[in-house]
Order: C-alpha cells, then structure tokens, then sequence
C-alpha cells in the first residue's frame, strides 16, 4: 500500500471528526495522527488522544527545531500543527495516516505529501447550519462561535484546493461519498 494519507479539512462544526470517526471504525489499517496545539483541553479532552496539548513556547521551540511536517497559527497565539515524530510513528508499523486538520494545514499537509496524500473538503451546507451545529455542540463561547463562522467563510474559499469536495447535508450520504473516495484511493 505504500506510505499513503488521508488528509479531512473543514471549517469547525462541519462534521470533519465524525467522518474521520467513520472511516477509522472501518479501515484497522488506518491510524489517527494526533496534532499538536497551544489551545488548552476543552471538555474531555486528553493529552496525546485529541491532541499533543503544549503551551506556545513549547511549540515555537518545536517549530525552531524543524519537528513539525506543518503548523499554522490559525488565531493569534493559537497554533496547530503536525509532528514529524506522529508520521513516523504510524508509518513505521505499515499503517495509513488519517488527519483531521483545519483548513490551510490541510492544503500544507498536500502541498507536503502529494500523491501519497488524498485531500478532503468537508463544508457545512451553509453558514447558519454551521452556527447551529457549533451551538448545540456546546463546547465554546458564543464569542468563540461567531469568532469560528466568521473564520468559516474565508476557508470556504480553499475547498478548491482539495482533490475532493463533501458537503455533509446528510450525514449518512456523507459517510458513504467519504468511504467511496477513500476506497478508491487505497485501491490504488
């Protein structure tokens, strides 16, 4: 199969970590990489299983280091980024890497791993079922929802940067379109 990636990117609350779930609970080969972020735990949240949690000048030391395949400061002293070390991890036992990664780290993640990789555009149908969906999850602020809908629609524009676009209006036939490509590209 090769050293292969799965690359999922969507604004917040898009539905990206339940198909990303999906495609896991279906394929033993694939292996979740875990990011690394300055952004402290929400919720349950643990270190290592959601997210390598560090502070920021633990990551700016990482990133001074070249130990990241990709990082971004997606909001101001909030970073989010991918270990060399989590690529390696999973490579060597012979499995595939699946990201769940915002937006601009996906379009770094492909431009990093090209043929090796399989980029996938998850978007909400609109804006407003994207602030529904961040407020029945209730896990943020309402001025951290209208901080990630207003991000939201300047990532739309990256969605053509994808080799696949998903839009999750249904989340059943979301879960078969994300299994169809996915298929398709480990088939190769």
């Amino acid at each position: 199969m090769g050293n292969k990636v799965l690359i999922f990117s969507a604004p917040s609350g898009s539905g990206k970590s339940t198909i990303v779930n999906h495609i896991l609970g279906l394929h033993p080969e694939v292996e979740f990489s875990v990011s690394a972020t300055s952004r402290p735990p929400r919720g349950q949240e643990k270190n290592g299983v959601e997210y390598w949690f560090l502070t920021e000048e633990e990551f700016r030391a990482k990133v001074a280091a070249d130990e990241f395949v990709e990082h971004e400061e997606v909001y101001p002293g909030r970073f989010y980024g991918t270990l060399k070390s989590e690529v390696e991890r999973i490579w060597n036992k012979g499995n595939v890497i699946i990201f769940d990664v915002d937006v601009k780290g996906g379009v770094n993640l492909k431009n990093y791993f090209g043929d090796q990789a399989l980029s996938v555009f998850i978007q909400a149908p609109s804006v407003e079922v994207l602030r529904q969906r961040l407020v029945k999850r209730g896990t943020d602020s309402a001025e951290e929802i209208e901080k990630r809908v207003g991000k939201a629609a300047e990532e739309m524009e990256y969605a053509p940067l994808f080799d696949h676009v998903l839009v999750n209006d249904d989340l059943s036939a979301a879960f078969a379109e994300a299994e169809e490509v996915v298929d398709e590209f480990l088939s190769k």
